[in-house]
């Protein structure tokens, strides 16, 4: 299958089956190549320093000059981006200014339930996003109390030692999780045990809430639980709670989690959210 030679970008422009001279645009043909796209974008997303065509193949799963003629047809569309100082192929402006849309859109979906939920517990409730090799901090509705947690907007967090972040590691493959946090103890140089995560990641997987007490900040604990949203990334909604008081509101906390958990699920539509 490849891309239609008819000038590039006329009307004409679509893709045709090599075999049969068939225009697939429009049937099974067609959707093959839109998964296999979708596919090559993901790749590329979770890889954000760069990747070389092979690799691309590689981590896809599809023969390289299949990738080749995709990635063509995704830089002139602006989807994919070629590093000039040759980093390798990136995700280009246009898909850019698509997550940009998605995120304020995710951003309005989940604020009223932010709102509720801190209401519910009287503590902060934090929406995060999975961003390459970190969560990053989307929206945040302040707690009551006068002793609460505060985090800035845009600010990245690690994923092997919050709460959000072993949420998303659990919604994740086991060898695609494995790697994030073996590359993150790299680069903190830290010996992480990879056996304990994993048996976290599968409690997580089985009651839906993951922990962080005191370890990613000392004096601060946290619960959390992610989502896919429409578009297929993977978000949280933690709650970080002073130690001091963890104890006390861990049920109140829970609860309330689990309850915006389900609400989550009516919202974008979908059965279950991880």
């Amino acid at each position: 299958m490849e891309r239609d030679g008819t000038g590039g970008t006329g009307e004409g422009r679509g893709w045709r089956d090599t075999g049969g001279g068939r225009d697939t645009g429009g049937g099974r043909g067609g959707i093959q190549v839109i998964a296999r796209a979708a596919r090559i974008l993901r790749v590329i997303r979770d890889n954000p320093a760069g990747m070389s065509l092979g690799r691309i193949a590689a981590r896809a799963g599809l023969p390289r000059s299949t990738v080749q003629r995709i990635v063509a047809a995704l830089q002139e569309e602006g989807l994919v981006a070629a590093d000039p100082r040759g980093g390798g192929l990136r995700l280009g402006p246009e898909i850019t200014a698509l997550a940009e849309a998605a995120r304020v859109s995710i951003v309005e979906t989940c604020r009223l339930l932010l709102t509720e939920l801190a209401r519910a517990t009287g503590e902060t409730a934090d929406l995060s996003v999975l961003r390459g090799q970190a969560m990053i901090f989307l929206d945040q509705v302040p707690g009551t109390h006068r002793l609460r947690t505060v985090s800035a907007v845009g600010e990245a967090f690690p994923l092997t030692t919050t709460a959000n972040g072993r949420a998303c590691l659990a919604c994740l493959p086991v060898q695609r999780a494995k790697e994030l946090a073996e590359q993150e103890w790299e680069r903190q140089g830290q010996k992480g045990d990879i056996s304990r995560l994993l048996d976290m990641l599968e409690t997580i997987r089985n009651t839906g809430l993951a922990y962080d007490i005191d370890e990613h900040t000392d004096g601060i604990s946290a619960i959390g639980f992610a989502f896919r949203d429409r578009s297929g990334d993977l978000l949280a909604i933690s709650v970080p709670v002073p130690s001091s008081r963890f104890a006390d509101v861990r049920s109140r906390v829970e609860n309330a989690l689990l309850n915006t958990r389900k609400h989550i699920a009516k919202t974008l539509g979908t059965d279950k959210t991880t």
